[in-house]
């Protein structure tokens, strides 16, 4: 079995392990340190045993300089990334370049469930409007209410600033289509045109994973509800 050896370990010469039969290579690897960074990436999303194992190796073949500028990047995230008091949305500035950008329509609200939408919506290039995070829908099987979510400081931003329209471009799923509806009835006696993107999105397509094309076929396509 060929044997590697990685930067920092010239003088120590490190064998791969091989996947055993039925049971686990790198949780069963007496190696501590190893087995508990395949745990902790074990926890991120779509991250399986086997492709926390190829991602440790990989960590552990990086120079020491490139694994302390990774765990400098988490970190980062954790320690300067905040929420926008406006809109709720990430930023390291607050407020957020969006709200505190002057060309923006103000008078036009786009709702959103999460960061991660807006930036689907933003990358069409179409919306000159703001935004406004709701960091989350209403799922009562899952114990989130309207109270969990950002729904009142949306609503003082309609009540104290001139707005014209709020667009709410949730997710077609269940709950989406309920939070909607709840925000709807919310809206009503504020004297705002509320409305939703086309069903241009197939119902239980998520924003993040929508192409370009169905964004924008849903955005010029909106209609008041």
């Amino acid at each position: 079995m060929a044997a590697w050896a990685a930067p920092g370990l010239a003088a120590h010469r490190v064998a791969q392990p091989q996947p055993r039969s039925g049971g686990d290579a790198l949780n069963d690897h007496p190696i501590q340190s190893l087995s508990e960074l395949k745990s902790q990436l074990q926890k991120l999303p779509g991250i399986g045993p086997r492709s926390a194992e190829r991602v440790a190796f990989h960590i552990l073949r990086e120079s020491r300089d490139e694994a302390a500028q990774l765990a400098g990047a988490i970190l980062a995230i954790k320690d300067r990334i905040i929420h926008c008091r406006t809109c709720y949305n990430l930023t390291e500035a607050d407020p957020c370049a969006l709200c505190a950008n002057a060309s923006r329509d103000h008078k036009e609200i786009w709702v959103v469930e999460q960061p991660k939408d807006l930036l689907a919506l933003e990358a069409t290039g179409l919306i000159h409007g703001v935004y406004h995070v709701l960091m989350g829908h209403i799922a009562p099987l899952e114990g989130v209410g309207a109270g969990d979510l950002t729904i009142d400081a949306l609503l003082d931003r309609v009540r104290s600033g001139d707005v014209r329209e709020v667009i709410l471009a949730l997710n077609p799923t269940i709950e989406g289509d309920g939070t909607a509806l709840h925000l709807q009835s919310l809206l009503a006696d504020l004297n705002v045109r509320v409305s939703r993107p086309a069903r241009g999105l197939a119902v239980g397509t998520q924003l993040e994973y929508a192409t370009v094309s169905m964004l924008e076929s849903a955005i010029r396509g909106r209609s008041p509800m």
